[in-house]
Formats: structure tokens, sequence, C-alpha cells
């Protein structure tokens, strides 16, 4: 069991610098933004990555859905220098969030887009309304599957 133990350690460790690297290499293109992170920055936020899907009760082994999330956000002219990091943090907290209200219905670069869209323009760069628009959005779209579930319910009878 020991060595087992030892092999899956192994095996993560290898996993999260090939994460480390995968997002570090980003940096090439979030460079013409003015953007980039050091391996520090990138580490804190696979740490607050794994803490967040700890807290949602998810388990996700790829960081595609984080590469996706630097990349459209940094575009974004209310993100700069100052608060990149600060601001991949609570966006990442905020799609796995949404991806648990939505209960995963919305495929990932669909919910990005729409976070990125709704930061943009109806919160102008605000995270804190964002997560105000989100909360909005995710129980809308509750409202609407629960009413379309029950439209079909009828149908049956």
């Amino acid at each position: 069991m020991n060595q087992l133990s030892r092999l899956l350690t192994t095996l993560s460790l290898a996993a999260r610098e090939q994460h480390l690297v995968q997002l570090l290499e980003l940096n090439e293109r979030t460079a013409q933004f003015g953007l980039t992170l050091a391996p520090d920055d990138v580490r804190q936020l696979m740490a607050a990555r794994s803490e967040t899907l700890r807290h949602y009760g998810r388990l996700e082994t790829g960081i595609e859905a984080t590469k996706e999330l630097i990349e459209a956000f940094a575009e974004s002219p209310f993100i700069n220098r100052d608060n990149y990091v600060s601001a991949l943090h609570e966006l990442q907290e905020l799609f796995y969030h949404l991806k648990n209200e939505t209960e995963d219905e919305i495929g990932d670069s669909r919910l990005i887009e729409i976070m990125r869209d709704c930061f943009d323009r109806e919160c102008g760069g605000s995270l804190e309304l964002l997560r105000d628009k989100l909360e909005e959005y995710a129980a809308a779209y509750r409202f609407e599957a629960m009413r379309e579930r029950l439209d079909e319910g009828e149908d049956d009878e």
C-alpha cells in the first residue's frame, strides 16, 4: 500500500508541475495585455482552485477551464497588472460556483463567455457586481429549467 501511495503522490506532483508549466506558457499570449503570472502566482491560483473544487464537491483533473478564464479575461479592459491575480482568483471561484448553480448544464466555454460579456458590459469591471449578476442569471436559469421539466411532465399525461 505504501508503494501505491507513493506512486499516486508522484503522479499528483507531476500533474501539478505540468499544470504550472501550461499556465506559465499562457504568459506568451497575455503579455501583450501587460499581464503575466509568476510561478508563485500560478501556485497560489492552483491552490485556490483546489480549495474551491473541494468546497463545491467537484473533481477536475485538467485545468482547461482555468486556462480559458485566463485567456478570456486577459483581453478585458478592466483587468490590469494590479488586479490580475486577485481577479483570476475571484473569477475562478465564480466560475465553479456558477457551474454548480446551473448543474453543469452549460459548457465551460459558454459559461466563460457569459461571465466575460457581463463583466465587461453590465458590470463595468466590478467583480462584486458580476457576482450579483451571475447569481441572478443562475436563479433565472434554474427557474427556466424547472419550468421546462414541469412542462415536459404535463406533456407526458
